[in-house]
């Protein structure tokens, strides 16, 4: 039998600087296993190495989408089937031992057993930018309103003059005001002499390089937030022309799904990805109970309640279905979780008719 003619199962443990990878054959054979560099010529090298043992038409990665992504797209190119594989748990690592090599041949045979189906995101397309921009513009925000509550503790404790003129201000005027502030020297060693001028300058310069912070955040943020809704446009408008969605809960909708949305098999899968898929509880003679999932993305989780929320106030089918809900003696809350799931559904349906 040729090397080539040999069916081969890849196996990867992804680092940050290195990645590990074992091959193993159709029966489950270990062939060999090699440390690659985790760069552009190491991910080819580990490519060749693999292609040279055989035909490798899938292989386990563990983290494709963190250290594991470019890896994973030059698989995909090369026509090779990645797999989704979770790290091992706990009870076979201790049975087995932990390293590289373990962990990597662990990968493969999780493959060949099929104890790991789930296909990755292919992070790819224009999906994966809006990711990206969605993770920029969080941390602008957040970074907004540390410099916004920075601001008003300085203020609490500012000199008596500069403090009356700044306490009943508030929001854009008050950012206004402190990003026009002109201390009495622009370098504030030279009042060190001067203890009272010393503390009105130093205040008026903190205020003032916090006030322009926040404005050039709030720019970068208005400038971020036109482009994710120029890209959700583009890559759902059907998500969008539903009630109660907006740009940004429809971008986390396309996060959490992903570039290929078709390797969820079905909306139950995308329900479950979600965290509204109830969970069975029964056990010995308890039957039909069901607990909340405290799984899944929790983003997604929270773009669908403040849907429903929208739909409360303002869709006419929803508030009639909570009517009737309330009627049945069910409470607000089982309501929402109800919503949520057919929700779920529904966009489900929209983000497999976008890509089709």
């Amino acid at each position: 039998m040729t090397t080539s003619s040999v069916d081969v199962i890849l196996g990867v443990d992804t680092h940050k600087h290195t990645h590990h990878a074992a091959t193993i054959d159709a029966h489950g054979r270990l062939l060999d296993h090699r440390e690659f560099v985790a760069t552009e010529q190491g991910q080819l090298e580990l490519l060749d190495w693999a292609v040279g043992q055989g035909q490798v038409r899938v292989a386990g990665v563990e983290g494709p989408g963190s250290y594991g992504a470019g890896l994973a797209r030059l698989l995909r190119r090369r026509g090779i089937k990645v797999i989704d594989v979770n790290r091992p748990n706990r009870q076979a690592r201790h049975l087995a031992g932990k390293n590289d090599e373990l962990d990597a041949e662990q990968a493969a045979r999780s493959v060949l057993s099929e104890v790991a189906t789930a296909q990755p995101k292919t992070q790819d397309g224009a999906v994966e930018v809006i990711r990206m921009l969605r993770i920029t513009r969080s941390t602008a925000i957040k970074a907004r309103t540390q410099s916004m509550n920075a601001l008003q503790a300085i203020i609490v404790t500012a000199p008596d003059p500069l403090r009356e003129q700044l306490r009943t201000l508030s929001g854009r005027n008050l950012i206004k005001r402190c990003a026009s502030l002109r201390p009495e020297a622009s370098d504030l060693v030279q009042l060190v002499a001067a203890p009272q001028h010393l503390l009105l300058a130093g205040a008026k310069t903190a205020l003032r390089e916090l006030a322009q912070r926040w404005t050039a955040l709030d720019q970068q943020i208005k400038a971020l937030d036109k482009q994710l809704v120029a890209l959700v446009e583009q890559a759902a408008p059907q998500l969008l022309a539903l009630p109660g969605v907006g740009p940004d809960s429809a971008g986390q909708m396309l996060v959490t799904a992903g570039d290929n949305p078709e390797r969820l098999k079905h909306e139950a899968a995308f329900a479950r990805l979600c965290g509204v898929a109830p969970q069975p509880a029964s056990s010995g003679r308890t039957t039909g109970r069901h607990r909340l999932s405290r799984g899944g993305d929790r983003e997604a989780n929270r773009a669908l309640y403040m849907i429903i929320i929208t739909r409360l106030r303002r869709h006419a089918p929803t508030k009639a279905y909570l009517a009737r809900r309330t009627s049945e003696g069910l409470s607000k809350r089982e309501i929402i979780r109800c919503l949520k799931r057919y929700l779920a559904r529904e966009i489900y349906a929209a983000l497999t008719r976008t890509t089709t």
